[in-house]
């Protein structure tokens, strides 16, 4: 008798010790965000109607065919007049990008992120053990990691990351490996900047396919400060709770819908096959498929599996006729859709039963700041932070795409009101924007009369240098 208690006491106590352990795990493995600062460029490089123009009449390679489908384009971008382009663009020297351009277009986002995100937060930046940049278009030597802890004089021992051709959903995949890196380094700080290499990148070809990230992207990105210390809880403005990766880059189709190539003439830019749409659908329905199962209520899928049921069905004849989906707004209160642009934005809507409401954020990121890649989604929470959305306790689904293809997605928990106006504070009260067309719509409409055909070509960009400038 005496021996069985001392074995059931033992294993009593091993119990209790393997749930303690789990318990101090689990704390060690959470990740909160301390801070966010977003990238806003200098007034001088704001690309409006008269600096977009004078930037397409530059590229001697169109035709009036080709005016025709940047028209189109940047007036249904979702795109406003008061974005950000890069200096050397800017200067007219997107022909001929230098090293030194792009190594200066990287440290103007690096200083000004950096910079007020340690002073907003107070982390010196010799307390940061993980710093991971993540850049898809440049990749120097020494590395952009390299170079900011040769700048802010970090310590030696700091664990430095370098995430480059990853795209658009890179900042996501740089969240997810500071996360498994929380998992063996406790009390830990991690940065994360997320930004793109853009000037170097323009495309001076007349390719429609490769034309199309010119009308779209623009100057942005930002930098995160994380940490998992269970005591900087009360601190932390978002936790996060999940998040998953989707690759389908074993498709030859999703690995050539988005990639960098050459155009028959030599020009490098980044090519979007009819394949994207389909591809980025099948990205998306897998990676929702795996995701939401964790983050909805179990009402909600008992809701959706009975309603789906081939009996259900066979008794409701009727079903068919309404698409039976889960509504996500019973787990999710917030959703930060990439703003790539807007016929996306309005595609992920649909697919996902969202209204007006939830796209506002994307929809309004985009006309202000367009597509600035990776640092999206940021601009797309700091809209939301602005406009005094988020309260203790919200749930907030970030979906991102990626050359490659992939599809990531991660839930944040909001740890208290955020109500910070950040990069939006000179422009929010301006916004949502009742007219989100593109100015160039009213003064270039003219652009699309058949008749032009007719017309000399010197004689179209003679009027449009004309009615614009």
């Amino acid at each position: 008798m005496g021996i069985f208690m001392v074995v059931c006491l033992l294993s009593l106590f091993y119990s209790f010790f393997c749930i303690w352990k789990l318990i101090l795990q689990r704390r060690d493995q959470c990740c909160y965000l301390l801070g966010y600062e977003c990238y806003k460029a200098t007034e001088d490089r704001k690309l409006g109607v008269e600096a977009c123009v004078n930037i397409i009449l530059r590229n001697r390679n169109l035709g009036l065919e080709e005016y025709r489908y940047l028209l189109k384009s940047m007036v249904n971008s979702g795109l406003g007049g008061e974005t950000y382009g890069p200096k050397n663009i800017i200067a007219a020297r997107e022909e001929s990008p230098s090293l030194s351009d792009a190594i200066s277009e990287m440290d103007d986002v690096f200083s000004s992120a950096l910079d007020k995100l340690f002073a907003k937060t107070g982390v010196s930046p010799s307390d940061i053990d993980i710093l991971v940049v993540n850049v898809s278009l440049f990749s120097p030597a020494p590395s952009l990691t390299a170079r900011i802890i040769n700048r802010y004089k970090m310590r030696e021992d700091v664990k430095a990351f370098n995430l480059s051709g990853m795209g658009c959903s890179a900042s996501i995949v740089a969240i997810d490996l500071v996360k498994h890196l929380f998992k063996t380094n406790k009390n830990a700080y991690a940065v994360v900047v997320s930004t793109e290499s853009i000037g170097p990148n323009w495309y001076s070809g007349k390719e429609q396919p490769m034309m199309l990230t010119n009308c779209l992207y623009r100057s942005g990105g930002c930098s995160m400060l994380f940490t998992n210390k269970a005591a900087l809880k009360d601190s932390a403005l978002l936790k996060l709770k999940c998040i998953l990766r989707t690759h389908l880059g074993s498709s030859n189709e999703a690995y050539g819908c988005s990639i960098q190539v050459e155009d028959d003439h030599g020009h490098r830019g980044f090519r979007l096959t009819k394949h994207i749409k389909a591809v980025a659908t099948q990205a998306l329905t897998i990676n929702l498929q795996t995701l939401l199962p964790r983050i909805l209520p179990l009402r909600e899928l008992l809701r959706y599996a009975i309603l789906t049921h081939p009996f259900y069905k066979t008794i409701n004849g009727n079903i068919e006729e309404k698409k039976v989906r889960l509504n996500l707004k019973t787990g999710v209160d917030h959703f930060g859709i990439p703003p790539t642009e807007r016929a996306v934005i309005d595609g992920i809507g649909k697919s996902l039963g969202l209204s007006d409401y939830d796209l506002e954020p994307a929809r309004m990121a985009l006309h202000r700041f367009g597509n600035t890649s990776t640092g999206g989604l940021w601009y797309v929470l700091g809209y939301m932070e602005a406009k005094k959305r988020l309260k203790e306790g919200d749930k907030i689904l970030m979906i991102s795409f990626g050359a490659g293809y992939e599809c990531n997605s991660c839930v944040w928990e909001v740890m208290s009101n955020l109500e910070d106006e950040n990069v939006w504070k000179d422009c929010i009260h301006s916004y949502p924007a009742k007219y989100t067309v593109n100015p160039l719509a009213e003064k270039c409409s003219w652009l699309n009369d058949e008749r032009l055909s007719f017309v000399k070509f010197d004689d179209v960009k003679h009027n449009l240098q004309r009615q614009i400038l």
